[in-house]
């Protein structure tokens, strides 16, 4: 339910005109099995109207959990127009973001995002630096 209602918002937030999408969560070949029933017989969820085709894939580390029939179907390797992508982004920045959170945590809900935003932009900036233009 939490997921469903996480995707949902998801897909409603700036996607006017998108008549399909991307979806990369750890276990998507189990949560797009009854997606669409789940939404036409909810009264709290919806997608866009315009949005006719999800696509589903699993990040490249979860996938090699999984059973040999959900390689090729939810590999980002092989879903057109996604490119060289592994869809595992937030885990790699657990580990730096670990380093900030215990002193975050003391902090009144507004001055703690605004650290956490501040961490951030300041690791995008540095990749932008660092990368070849």
């Amino acid at each position: 339910m939490n997921i469903d209602y996480s995707i949902c918002n998801a897909l409603s937030y700036r996607t006017e005109g998108f008549t399909e999408c991307v979806v990369v969560y750890d276990i998507a070949c189990e949560w797009l099995i009854n997606f669409f029933k789940r939404l036409a017989t909810s009264h709290h969820l919806s997608i866009p109207d315009l949005l006719k085709k999800i696509l589903a894939a699993v990040g490249k580390f979860h996938l090699s959990a999984h059973v040999e029939e959900c390689f090729v179907q939810f590999s980002l390797n092989f879903l057109l127009g996604v490119g060289q992508v592994d869809g595992e982004i937030l885990e790699t920045l657990w580990s730096s973001f670990n380093l900030i959170a215990r002193s975050a945590r003391s902090m009144s809900k507004a001055h703690r995002r605004e650290v956490y935003d501040d961490f951030f932009r300041d690791g995008n900036w540095k990749k932008l630096v660092g990368s070849s233009m």
